[in-house]
């Protein structure tokens, strides 16, 4: 999100004398994109960043694939994938190409022993069931049930839940993930007939400074795999920071519907884009009011995209025996469209309670074995009467 944003204190001047207290030098950081092009922060820190005492554990997370090349529609019952303790320990990868990952968590509990930092993609976690708070070394975040976490690639955090009851939907873009260009003008403001704007981003407000010394444990991912490293600082100890690339929330209960006489396309439900992906939110809203309108869906081909599409509440008028968690994969190169008696049960009706999530992909996805472990492989045959 092209947005400046400062918090705590920092010079006047970028890459300028910023003295402590008793004299000495903050130690000053770049945090930023693709090279010296993207968007970037300036940080100030108590102590050097770089200091790191030891490398321990080295370890794959790469998700075992079970179909490469895929072209059946899947539903996947997500709420199945069980509960664990451990924050990364609960993340199953569903589907992934070399893009993106979408991602099913359900951690109980907060994480204590360690700090986070994927260095392979930018996080966008959705939030399903639980509450908490997002601890970042550029400030903290409070999150609920619907709140979408955007986490550029390289922040460091932490997660604190307030019960063991979460639920999470997460992708992973190796690509920077940004708000929809269409909705900015050429300086980077959200326009007029965005569905959101500036006022519905949270930004850290909250900003932890550990000035501590010792030994503090960072799960680096980087290339499919978790590298343990010790660092001799607390990666917490940031008195300042401006710039444009930091953690932000966003709730889907924010977002506005784009309606019509007739039914309109899922770009107009479009959220997040990156140049290999878009993620769009399904909300409560009014229906078509053409007097002959149909407010379900026509059948469409995925000549060029995958589209899954993850449940989170309310009646999804298109799809029959759904329900929340549930995930539907429909792959390239055939169509799909509204389940057998959806289009009739539709005409009529003037508004929607459906609450989902949409990610469409540009290269086809695979199916891991995570995935067939809750996945309904006669799901395809639902179009059949």
């Amino acid at each position: 999100m092209p947005l400046y944003h400062k918090l705590g204190n920092i010079p006047p001047k970028r890459h300028t004398q910023f003295r402590k207290p008793d004299g000495t030098l903050y130690y000053e950081q770049l945090f930023g994109t693709i090279g010296f092009d993207g968007m970037s922060t300036n940080s100030y820190h108590e102590q050097r960043p770089t200091q790191v005492k030891n490398i321990l554990n080295q370890y794959s997370v790469k998700p075992k694939i079970a179909k490469s090349n895929n072209i059946q529609s899947y539903r996947f019952r997500g709420f199945q994938v069980k509960p664990e303790a451990d924050f990364l320990n609960s993340r199953k990868t569903i589907l992934v190409n070399t893009d993106c990952a979408i991602i099913l968590a359900a951690p109980q509990e907060s994480i204590r022993d360690y700090f986070y930092k994927n260095t392979d993609a930018d996080e966008l976690i959705f939030i399903h069931k639980g509450t908490g708070k997002l601890r970042t070394h550029l400030g903290n975040l409070n999150f609920k049930y619907g709140d979408y976490l955007l986490i550029p690639r390289g922040v460091i955090y932490k997660i604190d839940f307030d019960t063991n009851d979460n639920r999470l939907f997460i992708v992973e873009s190796h690509r920077p993930i940004y708000t929809p260009k269409r909705y900015r003008n050429w300086f980077g403001q959200l326009l007029e007939h965005a569905p959101f704007c500036e006022r519905d981003i949270r930004r850290p407000s909250e900003l932890e400074t550990n000035n501590e010394s010792g030994e503090f444990l960072i799960k680096v991912k980087k290339q499919g795999e978790i590298i343990e490293m010790i660092y001799a600082s607390h990666p917490f100890d940031v008195v300042g920071y401006d710039g444009y690339n930091y953690p932000y929330a966003f709730s889907i209960h924010d977002f506005e519907p784009i309606t019509g006489r007739i039914h309109q396309p899922p770009p107009v439900h479009q959220t997040f884009e990156t140049d290999a992906f878009v993620v769009c939110s399904f909300v409560p809203r009014l229906y078509d009011y053409h007097p002959q309108a149909i407010p379900a869906p026509y059948n469409h081909s995925n000549i060029d995209s995958d589209e899954v599409l993850y449940y989170v509440d309310g009646d999804f008028m298109s799809r029959n025996d759904i329900e929340a968690g549930h995930i539907s994969l429909h792959p390239a190169g055939i169509p799909h469209g509204p389940h057998p008696g959806a289009t009739e049960r539709s005409i009529g009706k003037t508004e929607t309670e459906e609450l989902a999530v949409m990610v469409d992909t540009f290269k086809p996805l695979m199916v891991t074995e995570e995935a067939l472990k809750i996945a309904d492989e006669n799901y395809y045959k639902s179009w059949l009467e």
